[in-house]
């Protein structure tokens, strides 16, 4: 391929550390989109004969029809997936195929092979964070009135609904979903006919074949076209953002499923068992996409360390672009199925999360905004007043709504009988009406404009 500059092929270690076949095959796809849209642009400004051009474009259909048979053929001599297609298409229609090249470089075809790879894996990632937050919505409408602890420092701080904690969820996705779509519509030029560096000296049209693969027009400079990793740079920011709250969810749902929380019982899909203690339910599937979020930010990290010295234009050092990209793609596929899995199968424990609510004295907020509230007392003086009382229904070994009257006015006379009103975790969910608040009515307004913004994406 390059052997007339050379008297003496490759050694074998050479021939293995300089072959990216192995891993970049799978951009067998989109080189073949791209060869496509090539050619059709070569033919249509006669700088190859329409002959060529369409023995050309029925060769690849024909390669792509054997590489979806029978896979990619690995062979280090032909170094990557360019290689092996062009090499492929000679075999099947002879010389014409060393015209395919004309007005490329490998620079620019990779270039743009890796860009229509990233832009499918970022909507293929988006497409399953919907499908996530699609079930999340469904399970916050089945709980939206289902009292919880509401935690901060893993401390129980006030009630919420568990209808309320999955929506934090959806939203974190929707951020997520935001993300990769700025990713996607700074991507989506195409660099294809700025050859190795400098462009061409042919008469080609890159707006067609920038129009052809689904770009919204070509690249603007030809040394950057070239040498820009930054959408794979990107689409990993945006994946390990992702996989940070896949982790989060998933760390909840190890906590409650332990014994000492109780919260939710995973199916059997989700569970493994234990090799030596039979009543073991171990909540590795959760466990295990908790720990791929590690191996997502170490694949962002290796990517960004490779580009970081890099003069302009096409090192060899970018070969090394793929892998860590083609693997935050494989496992953030697997933590978002996993974790939907997992949403729509759970079994939530309601009537353990109300006791826990009830139990941890969550509605010492609704003692002090009472006090503030009906008896005109500053919120520090509020404050330290509710955790008086809170101290006493800890001695006396009660919930503050069962403290009697006499033993609040004790702490303070102002107290009457109304502040029962507000002590219950139902009062206290119910009375959060703010905007964004854990009110069963602004739950459910939350969902249905979540759903409204969800069903219009589909139009």
């Amino acid at each position: 391929m390059w052997g007339g500059r050379f008297a003496e092929g490759p050694s074998a270690v050479m021939r293995e550390i300089n072959a990216s076949i192995p891993f970049d095959k799978r951009l067998w796809r989109q080189d073949i989109a791209g060869s496509q849209a090539h050619v059709a642009m070569l033919g249509k400004q006669g700088i190859v004969s329409s002959e060529d051009a369409q023995a050309i474009s029925e060769g690849l259909d024909a390669v792509a029809s054997d590489f979806e048979a029978d896979g990619v053929p690995v062979d280090y001599a032909l170094e990557d997936i360019h290689m092996v297609t062009e090499n492929a298409l000679s075999e099947k229609i002879g010389e014409a195929a060393g015209r395919l090249h004309t007005a490329r470089s490998r620079n620019d075809q990779v270039a743009t092979d890796f860009r229509l790879w990233t832009r499918d894996a970022i909507d293929e990632a988006s497409a399953g964070l919907k499908a996530l937050q699609t079930a999340l919505l469904a399970r916050a409408e089945e709980h939206a009135d289902s009292v919880m602890p509401g935690f901060t420092h893993l401390q129980s701080a006030q009630p919420v609904t568990l209808g309320h904690h999955l929506m934090a969820y959806y939203e974190m996705f929707a951020r997520d979903r935001a993300r990769l779509a700025d990713a996607r519509a700074r991507l989506n030029l195409c660099p294809l006919g700025a050859a190795a560096l400098a462009g061409t000296g042919f008469p080609i049209d890159r707006e067609a074949t920038a129009s052809a693969l689904g770009f919204d027009g070509p690249t603007r400079n030809s040394l950057d076209s070239v040498s820009d990793r930054d959408f794979a740079i990107e689409y990993l920011t945006a994946a390990v953002q992702a996989s940070l709250h896949l982790s989060r969810l998933a760390e909840e749902f190890v906590i409650w499923a332990s014994q000492p929380f109780g919260f939710v019982s995973l199916s059997d899909q989700w569970s493994t068992g234990s090799s030596i203690m039979p009543q073991k339910r171990n909540p590795d599937a959760a466990e295990l996409v908790r720990g791929h979020a590690g191996r997502i930010m170490g694949c962002m990290t290796s990517l960004m360390v490779s580009m970081k010295g890099l003069p302009l234009a096409y090192s060899k050092d970018m070969q090394d672009d793929k892998p860590p990209v083609f693997e935050a793609h494989d496992l953030l596929g697997l933590c978002i199925a996993a974790m939907t899995g997992m949403v729509e199968s759970a079994s939530f424990r309601t009537d353990r999360m109300r006791g826990l609510a009830e139990s941890g004295f969550a509605t010492a907020t609704d003692l002090a905004d009472w006090l503030v509230r009906e008896a005109g007392v500053p919120f520090r003086q509020a404050h330290h007043i509710t955790g008086r009382a809170v101290a006493r229904a800890e001695a006396d070994g009660v919930r503050l709504d069962q403290l009697p009257l006499e033993a609040l006015r004790e702490v303070d006379d102002r107290i009457d009988q109304r502040v029962y009103d507000v002590l219950s975790v139902d009062a206290s969910v119910a009375s959060r009406m703010s905007f964004g608040g854990t009110a069963p009515s602004r739950v459910r307004e939350a969902i249905a404009a979540a759903r409204k913004t969800l069903e219009e994406e589909d139009r």
